[in-house]
């Protein structure tokens, strides 16, 4: 007999932190809904969908992180020694490489676009960074967007106060902001990086992962199932609407059919218009638009610190915690986003951290905007399929004039915000290779018209196939240099209220 139940209200395909967010919220607001959750991946922490990080044991945390890793399970990653400096292609650990078609020819491709296969998807390995869009990253045609942001701020559990103990923390702020704050409005000012994490009483920091998002509420509701090592093949539809999804109990290799009124493709920015392609939704924008974020980065030896101990809480996961977590806003006229980490915690090894005064090497990091453009993007081959019988994926990328103006300006700019903080430690910044920052967006994008130019509505509803919800980075339309996981968090918020009020007025 099939483990799925053969009717649902609310299939969400994918259990990162914007599927969480769906199920979440429906379950707050139709808490008689019945949501069947599939992830393709494992279950690696307890509770599902818990951060690795907060996993004490060394060997389980690496465990679950190869597990996280899908068809990559057994290849090299940045834990390896020298793997950035030598631009070798490594996926971060918890993350799996595409095999091939991330470089066609002629064209710069995403050489280490990098995916997550398990329960809490990419929420389980992530940096936990929340910082909210400015400028030009700003979404212009939804009014609620602050309000949505606030609710994706509760959803994932963020702080801005758990690092306030570290003993570097306001030296480094103090720094940067003498650089980086004069003609700043408030808003964009230097400042302490909002974080998906908590200091429990016993001063171990909890990093949130979709179980976060979750929360007890759902987990705990006899409505909602979380089925995992399942595969969606198709999302189905009757006369062009939802009408549920075939699943593949990876377990068992059965095929089912699962009947829903509401289907939300919460895959991620490359999977989900995978599944909508081979479901058969194939709307212009499909794909297109594809947004990574060029990433620079640098370390630099905080000068004239004083000998100190680390912060309050207790050493963990390669965390010293001697600086905190610094945000540098991005600007309309500085095009990037700017994080400084104390480099145990930066999940790209920059230098080995063995100063004279413990923890005052910190890793900096620019994020830049991409020059948005049509022909970015990802296509499928229904002739070759992936590691999972899907078809294949096909990036199409490429810098431009403007792309490379705007990465030179942030190499100068990391360099001169190094040396406000202390001495750099190399000659110039490094370049990571294009898809490292894991951060892709774009490829369902939402819009306030069906124009051609987007796949779904302001309310993630897709144009070509009422009652298919998208969800995730992809439905981002802006150009970004921000983290956006509480931008795409707060965008599922609004998703869901629509399908909620759906449920509850019949």
């Amino acid at each position: 007999m099939s483990r799925y139940p053969a009717e649902v209200d609310v299939a969400i395909v994918g259990s990162g932190p914007t599927g969480a967010a769906y199920a979440r919220i429906l379950t707050e607001r139709a808490p008689h809904a019945r949501i069947a959750m599939f992830e393709v991946g494992p279950t690696v922490s307890d509770p599902a969908g818990a951060h690795v990080k907060n996993i004490a044991d060394p060997h389980e945390r690496a465990l679950a992180q190869r597990r996280s890793e899908g068809p990559g399970e057994h290849g090299e990653t940045v834990n390896s020694p020298g793997a950035v400096k030598s631009g070798q292609r490594r996926a971060r650990p918890g993350t799996y490489l595409l095999d091939d078609g991330y470089a066609l020819p002629g064209e710069d491709g995403l050489p280490v676009a990098a995916m997550s296969s398990n329960v809490g998807g990419m929420a389980a390995h992530w940096t936990g960074a929340c910082p909210r869009p400015g400028g030009a990253e700003r979404i212009a045609f939804l009014p609620d967007l602050d309000e949505l942001l606030a609710e994706g701020d509760r959803l994932l559990g963020v702080t801005t106060d758990a690092f306030d103990a570290t003993p570097f923390g306001d030296l480094v702020r103090e720094r940067l902001a003498a650089a980086v704050d004069d003609g700043r409005e408030p808003a964009a000012r230097v400042q302490r990086m909002p974080l998906a994490v908590h200091r429990r009483p016993d001063g171990r920091l909890v990093w949130s992962g979709s179980d976060v998002v979750l929360g007890d509420v759902t987990r705990s509701s006899p409505a909602f199932a979380l089925h995992d090592e399942s595969l969606v093949t198709r999302v189905l539809l009757d006369d062009r609407r939802a009408a549920g999804v075939e699943v593949r109990d990876l377990r068992s290799g059965e095929t089912s059919t699962v009947h829903a009124r509401f289907v939300v493709v919460a895959a991620d920015a490359l999977r989900s218009p995978q599944l909508l392609w081979a479901s058969g939704i194939r709307p212009a924008a499909l794909g297109r638009y594809l947004n990574d974020q060029t990433q620079v980065v640098f370390a630099t030896r905080i000068t004239d610190a004083a000998p100190s101990g680390a912060g309050s809480g207790a050493p963990q996961a390669g965390l010293s915690e001697y600086s905190g977590v610094t945000w540098v806003p991005y600007t309309d006229d500085k095009p990037f986003h700017g994080q400084v980490m104390q480099l145990d915690a930066s999940p790209i090894p920059l230098a080995d951290d063995d100063p004279v005064v413990p923890g005052s090497i910190v890793g900096l990091g620019l994020f830049c905007i991409k020059d948005l453009q049509e022909h970015d993007r990802v296509e499928f081959d229904g002739d070759e399929l992936d590691g999972y019988g899907m078809p294949a994926l096909r990036i199409h990328y490429r810098l431009t004039e403007r792309d490379h103006e705007v990465l030179g300006r942030a190499r100068e700019e990391i360099v001169r915000l190094g040396r406000a903080i202390g001495e750099p430690l190399d000659d110039a910044p490094f370049t990571l290779p294009l898809g490292a920052s894991l951060h892709y967006q774009g490829t369902t994008r939402m819009g306030a018209v069906d124009d051609g130019t987007s796949v779904c509505d302001a309310d993630s509803e897709v144009w070509a196939a009422p009652g298919v919800f998208v969800a995730g980075n992809g439905v981002i339309p802006t150009p970004t240099g921000c983290n956006p996981t509480v931008t795409s968090v707060a965008l599922a918020v609004r998703g869901a209220r629509v399908i909620a009020d759906r449920l509850t007025s019949v």
